[in-house]
């Protein structure tokens, strides 16, 4: 009689950067808050399950990939979100009105894009900001110094 026996799972313990790596196997479609990981089950489009188990919490970003411990790479997707597109006369006032409240802005020359919130959405209004709800991928500015995260004050 033969025993049915469970594959070990395979372990993501470390990460590549975009650009660092090339032919991923797989991918993995996360939004702006999942990007932000430690320790969690994933599951890629494809259908594998697979447990992410990095030393410390790490932001991903579009196009860097899971190092899985079997040698095979999956792809990190941003995926489509709601989110506020912030245009006006004066982005960079109104830049700052939106850093002023830690929030998380995806800067370009002609827009912004932040997070769909309500809060948010009525100050921006107030201030003269054309606005307009969009789903599109999230990739936020990042924190002070070229890495991690803005948080809001209840971190």
């Amino acid at each position: 009689m033969t025993q049915d026996r469970k594959q070990p799972q395979p372990v993501a313990s470390d990460i590549r950067r975009a650009g660092e790596w090339q032919q991923a196997t797989e991918s993995c479609v996360l939004d702006y808050d999942a990007r932000f990981i430690r320790r969690k089950r994933l599951v890629t489009q494809q259908g594998t399950g697979f447990l992410v188990d990095l030393a410390q919490t790490v932001s991903l970003n579009h196009g860097d990939a899971f190092v899985l411990n079997t040698g095979a790479l999956i792809e990190v997707i941003a995926a489509r979100e709601a989110l506020i597109e912030v245009r006006g006369t004066d982005l960079v006032r109104l830049a700052w009105h939106i850093g002023n409240r830690h929030a998380p802005c995806q800067i370009a020359p002609d827009r912004l894009l932040v997070q769909r919130e309500k809060v948010m959405q009525d100050m921006l209004e107030k201030l003269g900001a054309d606005l307009r709800e969009v789903e599109e991928p999230f990739s936020p500015e990042g924190g002070a110094y070229g890495m991690g995260r803005t948080h809001g004050h209840a971190h």
